[in-house]
């Protein structure tokens, strides 16, 4: 039997797909990108310019409405005090704990693995799951801390923890701690470890302790990797909303009302939809002015 010389042709891929161009392997991540991320941000600042009437429920095209009304509305200004404040303690509570969390945990000896594997869990409960636990936990009949309070004296039974403003943001403000402080402890861990050891065996010889090689060895070297989780972490705080809405509803009053509760109030219970989106818009400007301004002092890259 005789064979032509022809070569037989199989299938084959469009060129562009085996190409060294990134282009074809970029397409669906931009894409989902500019669907779900670009896309609702344009909306969002397109319905802004729009007044809403309450009782016709007919929007008319007026681009300075809400954004005048926002800059003179109180609830907006205190809501952004309130916002930073939030986000400030909850930082520094959380970046204080991870690292001596992390340095806890920074060992090879048996067992110290499985703590660390064990320090991810509260990060696998959806938020709103860990605040109604929290809530039943702060209940004042018979929530476990409630009534640890009440025994230590630190609290009246007659003024719950989520009944009074200034405790009521603490509330918020620990339940945010307990579930997200292990992610600091993780990065913390990671750069703990990529440490090189030589400096550190160098400052035991001379003489230098503990504390004084944390202070002159550990911090400096970590400062990076510290400016880079505070930076995720502090986007993630700007933006609370989980908590508040299932544990205080933004109250008493307004005392636990950040930026996205408001906007989540007006849209839901007022269903203006262009003041709320303006709130939404404002909010986003404030996290990219604050983060491009931490990144420039901190020098953060990626």
């Amino acid at each position: 039997m005789s064979y032509s010389g022809s070569k037989t042709k199989f299938f084959s891929l469009p060129r562009w797909l085996t190409s060294e161009h990134p282009f074809p392997w970029l397409f669906p991540a931009t894409s989902v990108l500019l669907v779900f991320g670009l896309y609702p941000v344009l909306y969002s600042l397109w319905l802004s310019f729009f007044k809403r009437n309450p009782a016709t429920r007919v929007e008319k095209f007026q681009p300075s409405w809400n954004w005048t009304k926002a800059f003179t509305d109180d609830r907006v200004i205190d809501a952004i005090w309130l916002t930073l404040t939030y986000t400030g303690i909850a930082i520094i509570i959380q970046l204080i704990l991870g690292m001596v969390i992390a340095l806890l945990l920074d060992s090879d000896r048996k067992g110290f693995g499985i703590l660390r594997a064990l320090m991810t869990l509260p990060l696998v409960v959806p938020p709103a799951v860990t605040g109604m636990m929290f809530l039943l936990m702060y209940d004042g009949s018979f929530g476990v801390i409630s009534h640890m309070l009440y025994g230590l004296g630190l609290l009246s039974p007659s003024s719950p923890i989520l009944a009074n403003g200034t405790t009521a943001l603490w509330g918020v403000i620990i339940t945010d701690v307990w579930q997200w402080t292990p992610f600091m402890v993780l990065i913390m861990l990671a750069g703990l470890r990529a440490l090189p050891k030589d400096p550190f065996e160098a400052a035991a010889i001379d003489g230098a302790t503990d504390i004084q090689a944390f202070f002159k060895l550990t911090l400096p070297m970590m400062s990076k990797i510290i400016a880079l989780a505070v930076l995720i972490r502090g986007v993630d705080l700007f933006r609370v909303y989980d908590y508040i809405k299932v544990m205080t509803d933004s109250g008493p009053g307004t005392a636990t009302e950040t930026l996205t509760a408001y906007a989540g109030t007006i849209y839901f219970k007022s269903a203006n939809f262009p003041y709320a989106s303006t709130i939404a818009i404002i909010t986003l400007l404030l996290v990219v002015i604050v983060a491009n301004i931490f990144i420039k002092i901190f020098r953060v890259k990626f």
